[in-house]
């Protein structure tokens, strides 16, 4: 475990109603993922009192597992995805 005062713990969260929703994407939390949620997915690097940067993207659980709404760009050089 680490401490990081005032940036939340979380991978993600779900998406709804509300833009932050349950379940959060934690560790810990064994609140089963099923077909038609929404989810954020934010993995973040922070170099303490120096920078920190936050991507991201969003998926759903379908029957046969996650799915995303926009396909991630698999290389820095085409970040569109448009050589791909």
């Amino acid at each position: 475990d680490y401490q990081l005062p005032g940036l939340p713990h979380r991978i993600g969260h779900g998406i709804g109603m509300d833009i932050h929703e349950w379940p959060y994407l934690v560790g810990g939390n064994t609140q089963p993922l099923a077909p038609g949620m929404c989810f954020s997915n934010e993995p973040m690097i922070v170099a303490p009192n120096e920078f920190g940067v936050r991507l991201e993207d969003h998926f759903y659980m379908t029957e046969q597992g996650p799915r995303w709404f926009t396909q991630p760009s698999h290389s820095i050089d085409d970040p569109f995805g448009l050589n791909a």
